[in-house]
């Protein structure tokens, strides 16, 4: 494991690439005893050939136009920036509701079930039907594929839509730690330590649970592709955090429909971390341990060998990690041409990302996933002014952590 590393005082202003090459849920296990011994990773898939991603095969005129929007961003940042040297760009992000049930303050998190719900997408129709699906023989994700299609194609060249599927994990050892010991010992105290002897969650791994849970998504994916005709993600990112390594390959490994178009190539990106510091669980482990363990992923460029960004003394503040999301965000949409995007992270940092497109509040059980259409517009000008606030040390034990822990008992 690495050591403790200091925190920048702006997490925000670590560089990502610009190359592809919260909070833990009470358990309902949390009680019961579980081996403590890590389970093993799922086998790693067989290499295949890199591939570029086409998009609707059937639209060839929608295909030359977004490439040509894409590409005509960054050459419209550089335009204005060249006109005006002390000028200056960004990119402004809006949650497109109305598209899934997740985007409606009248659906319940808590009670929401992704699989039986069809990822959330909303059984309505679009305005590109007409013209797509006059015999009303498409699904609904094909048609709101097409749709989407539709908006890039019709949009102004500083304009981008791209459709986000954003995964938490699933259940880790510390998530089952935290509710044993409940939150207040748990952020004043257990979070610290590497484990209570008879487990570990440093950087924790899956529980038996866990890798459940996200067999349970591969298998929703699978039959979404089958049945539903669900666009694959061109794209998939991970967090360099072991139980978002072993979600995703248990999510998209071994899925028996996958189009030669868009293979399981997940890339690893720092930023896309949960909060940062004073918790292990949330401590990364060292670049040669994550190729060791999961050759078949690849890691975006300059990733550091030991943790750069964990510090044992300071948790990132709530607006920190807003902007830490906001900035993981310019970086994909500058560089990444796909429109369907997989993120395979955290809790926080799901709700973090949410807070920065301005959609509501919505809290994810472990191994659950939430869609949701972006709408990415590249403006000139100065970017209005964020208040970040300081990190903060870890709070004052108010009882004491170990008084009510049951003697011998392993979770």
């Amino acid at each position: 494991m690495p050591g403790s590393h200091s925190l920048p005082k702006n997490p925000a202003t670590y560089q990502p690439s610009t190359e592809v090459s919260a909070r833990h849920n009470d358990s309902d296990d949390a009680k019961e005893s579980l081996l403590t011994k890590r389970p093993n990773s799922y086998p790693i898939m067989a290499s295949t050939e890199e591939a570029r991603f086409p998009l609707l095969k059937e639209n060839e005129i929608y295909r030359q136009k977004l490439r040509r929007n894409l590409l005509l961003v960054p050459v419209y940042m550089l335009a204005h920036l060249l006109m005006d040297p002390g000028g200056s760009v960004y990119i402004q992000y809006t949650a497109v509701t109305g598209y899934f049930l997740q985007d409606d303050p009248d659906t319940s998190a808590p009670d929401f079930d992704y699989a039986t719900k069809n990822l959330g997408l909303i059984n309505r129709s679009y305005n590109s039907d007409i013209k797509y699906d006059p015999r009303h023989e498409k699904t609904q994700w094909q048609r709101f594929e097409y749709y989407v299609s539709k908006k890039n194609e019709e949009s102004e060249a500083n304009v981008e839509y791209k459709v986000l599927y954003m995964g938490r994990h699933g259940e880790g050892y510390h998530n089952v730690a935290e509710s044993y010991y409940g939150k207040e010992a748990w952020d004043c105290y257990w979070s610290t330590l590497d484990g209570n002897g008879t487990s570990t969650w440093a950087d924790a791994e899956l529980t038996f649970a866990g890798i459940a849970q996200a067999q349970a998504a591969q298998k929703f994916w699978g039959k979404a592709l089958q049945e539903g005709k669900i666009p694959l993600p061109e794209t998939y990112y991970v967090s360099p955090l072991r139980r978002c390594l072993h979600t995703a390959q248990g999510t998209f490994a071994d899925l028996d429909i996958v189009p030669p178009h868009r293979p399981f190539r997940p890339v690893i990106k720092e930023l896309l971390r949960e909060a940062l510091g004073i918790h292990t669980c949330d401590r990364r482990s060292d670049k040669s341990w994550i190729q060791q363990n999961y050759p078949f992923f690849s890691f975006e460029a300059d990733f550091a060998d030991s943790d750069p960004l964990w510090s044992a003394t300071e948790r990132e503040s709530r607006s920190a990690h807003t902007v830490r999301m906001k900035t993981l965000l310019d970086d994909i949409f500058t560089h990444d041409r796909s429109t369907f995007i997989s993120f395979t992270t955290h809790s926080g940092s799901i709700g973090a990302i949410l807070r920065a497109i301005g959609h509501r509040d919505f809290d994810l059980r472990t191994g659950a996933i939430i869609p949701v259409l972006l709408k990415a517009e590249t403006i000139a000008g100065t970017p209005p002014v964020t208040s970040v606030a300081p990190g903060k040390t870890k709070p004052a034990c108010l009882t004491s952590p170990t008084s009510l822990v049951t003697p011998n008992l392993s979770i």
